[in-house]
């Protein structure tokens, strides 16, 4: 790269590292922490009890996840690779706290997506397409927000469009025939598959990498074996760790996933579209001003370098959206996978108006953009500054108060609606939400019970059991130390 390409890089990735840094040491217990604690869950659990990479548990002791009791805490969704990376910086570094160290992974996740889409884009496109999307990729703020989360979405991003760039470098070679030696090979494959294990939703995103196969050979793309050992060797991975986790004994720890399909039927209905088209890509993450650079982006002619590569991007989100429709509608988080395609298509609209010196004014163009990014970025942020939000902070309060009060190894009651979040700031391991009796709790192991911003109900367990603190924010019981009229009640069950 040229010197002034890489100043306008660095100074992208200087600003976007520091607006990641926003509210960096605040607790997890922001938007979606019910999310973000579970993934950091497994990671202190491995920090606590070793890295049983291929057994990764949590707290939740409950059925919630899978309908089925779970004692083991078993915790089997995507393979661990984010666990590892946050727990073992933590473990070799300190310094920070376990969860910063969750964000300083995410964070770094997003600045590699950020050098990945610029040299990707730049390659099919042009420099100014390129640092304009990876601008876009940066400083929308839903992605900055989203960029320093505990969640493995970035990483997964990441490593997908990693793995599209060492895939487009292989897929040119010229002596291709044995091509399979070269490190561009290994890297696409090396990527891919770490994409794949980190969110399966990758696989849906192959079509860019198919369409430069057949750009490449045609339909003679079926007889090229080289690209069979690619297929083959990037999704073997996932298809061991899908095995692996639907064994019998584990069952307890898979989440129940077939909802996100279209659970509540709303495929294709008219709330549809509107919480995808309208609220999410249109609010939430362009700020309204941001669409028409996309739209334009679309509607620009193609030019002969990129081909259809880029809209093979659309088609796989589209496809994405649709097929997990309620997942997408259910968690806004699920549209981080679809910030690349926006970011190249806000670029390529950018890149038109001020390409078409003969059509646009150069002078008003500037002005135009850089009224509508202004805006776009201002409006985006209106939209997710509650994210940050510390919504409840007294169940951080009442869970460092249980750490402080209980043993080390008993099991508590955490309630907090399902939400786990209550549960992770305790530091012990038990249920989130109320699922069975008080003797089926005791039997199950649990000793305590604790209450954030205790309602007059709640507080009444003080006829039943022996209270440990009671606080306008908070209150304990001790399940293991029932009262008279406690015991008689506990028969009764």
């Amino acid at each position: 790269m040229k010197k002034f390409e890489i100043l306008f890089l660095a100074i992208i990735l200087v600003g976007a590292f520091a607006v990641r840094l926003y509210h960096f040491n605040w607790p997890v217990a922001d938007w979606h922490s019910w999310r973000q604690v579970d993934t950091s869950a497994v990671s202190r659990t491995f920090t606590q009890e070793g890295f049983s990479i291929l057994r990764p548990k949590f707290p939740d002791l409950s059925k919630g996840v899978s309908l089925i009791d779970n004692p083991q805490g078993y915790r089997f969704v995507e393979f661990p690779i984010y666990n590892i990376l946050q727990a073992g910086f933590y473990n070799l570094f300190g310094k920070f706290t376990l969860e910063e160290w969750g964000r300083l992974v995410t964070i770094s996740s997003s600045l590699l997506s950020i050098f990945f889409l610029y040299i990707l884009v730049k390659k099919y496109a042009n420099f100014r397409t390129g640092i304009l999307a990876a601008f876009f990729f940066a400083f929308v703020p839903y992605n900055i927000y989203f960029g320093r989360t505990i969640l493995p979405d970035q990483s997964m991003v990441v490593a997908l469009l990693a793995g599209t760039y060492f895939f487009s470098n292989w897929i040119e070679q010229r002596n291709f025939q044995f091509s399979i030696f070269n490190f561009q090979f290994i890297l696409a494959v090396i990527f891919t598959a770490v994409a794949f294990l980190l969110k399966p939703y990758a696989l849906f995103f192959m079509l860019p990498l198919i369409y430069l196969a057949w750009h490449r050979f045609g339909f003679g793309l079926f007889k090229k074996w080289q690209l069979w050992l690619f297929l083959i060797l990037a999704t073997i991975p996932l298809g061991l760790w899908q095995m692996w986790i639907n064994q019998k004994e584990f069952l307890a720890g898979v989440p129940r996933n077939n909802w996100l399909f279209n659970g509540n039927g709303i495929r294709f209905k008219g709330a549809f579209f509107h919480w995808i088209f309208a609220d999410r890509i249109s609010r939430l993450i362009l700020g309204y001003w941001g669409l028409p650079f996309v739209v334009l982006g679309i509607l620009r002619k193609i030019s002969k370098k990129e081909n259809w590569f880029f809209f093979y991007f659309i088609f796989s989100s589209l496809i994405y959206m649709t097929v997990l429709a309620t997942g997408n509608i259910q968690h806004d988080y699920y549209q981080v996978l679809i910030i690349p395609t926006l970011s190249i298509f806000f670029a390529k609209g950018i890149d038109f108006i001020l390409e078409k010196k003969e059509i646009f004014n150069h002078l008003v163009s500037v002005l135009i953009i850089a009224v509508g990014v202004i805006f776009m970025l201002a409006f985006g942020w209106f939209a997710v500054r509650d994210f940050y939000s510390i919504q409840h902070p007294n169940i951080v309060i009442a869970g460092k108060a249980v750490d402080e009060l209980t043993p080390k190894n008993a099991k508590v009651i955490a309630p907090y609606g399902g939400d786990t979040t209550f549960l992770y700031y305790t530091n012990r391991k038990g249920w989130p939400v109320f699922d069975r009796s008080f003797k089926a709790f005791k039997k199950a192991g649990a000793s305590y019970i604790a209450f954030a911003d205790p309602t007059p109900e709640e507080l009444n367990l003080e006829t039943l059991f022996k209270s440990i603190i009671i606080t306008p924010t908070y209150a304990i019981f001790d399940l293991t130390k029932p009262t008279p009229e406690g015991l008689r009640a506990q028969e009764k069950d």
